[in-house]
């Protein structure tokens, strides 16, 4: 029988995410979104980061499906996970300002043009060599992402592909990418990484 209180249709949404229903995941990911990005938006201030740890959130929420209990508060349970990947961005944002400081402040004091451009093309080699890691689909979606700027769902419309198709390509490719790097130094290998994700 079909009830109208929305927290019974949701425990069966969540039943059915729990089985591996996307379409239960896409119901839930759409019903959540817009308070979700508001929440994170208040503290990192930026639709952008939000987008991302809203997404990040329910990554998590996709791949624990089968650890999630239908009889607890889903909505506390998605909230604890968005709030800690707050912190982390928040975390990792800190982080990301002292590099760019020291970036910034090597840049000014590297004077001689020439060793400048040698540098830039290792860099850009770099770069290059650990997008090559990545298979075809995977810089094919971590290229729409990351510089066509599009959303997961956006994607995944584009190419006819479920947007948990979408979030593990991307997820993969970080994780290879930041293995990539890891080869070098960890300065070296995090000035590298925030080079791709700022698209510079």
């Amino acid at each position: 029988m079909y009830t109208t209180d929305p927290l019974i249709n949701e425990r069966e949404t969540i039943i059915r995410l729990i089985a591996g229903d996307e379409d239960a995941f896409c119901e839930l990911y759409a019903a959540y979104k817009n308070r979700l990005l508001y929440f994170a938006m208040k503290f990192v201030k930026s639709r952008d980061f939000a987008e991302d740890i809203f997404q990040d959130a329910f990554t998590i929420i996709w791949q624990g499906r089968r650890f999630i209990n239908p009889d607890a508060s889903f909505s506390s349970y998605l909230y604890t996970i968005v709030k800690n990947r707050i912190l982390n961005q928040i975390r990792d944002m800190d982080k990301e300002d002292t590099l760019k400081e020291q970036v910034l402040a090597q840049a000014i004091d590297y004077t001689d043009n020439t060793k400048d451009n040698i540098l830039a093309n290792d860099l850009k080699a770099v770069v290059t060599r650990a997008f090559e890691s990545l298979t075809p689909r995977q810089r094919e979606i971590f290229s729409m992402s990351r510089e066509g700027q599009l959303s997961h769902k956006e994607i995944a419309e584009a190419l006819g592909i479920s947007i948990n198709t979408v979030q593990e390509h991307i997820s993969v490719s970080l994780r290879t990418i930041r293995a990539y790097l890891a080869k070098y130094s960890d300065t070296y290998a995090d000035m590298l990484l925030i080079l791709i994700c700022l698209n510079l």
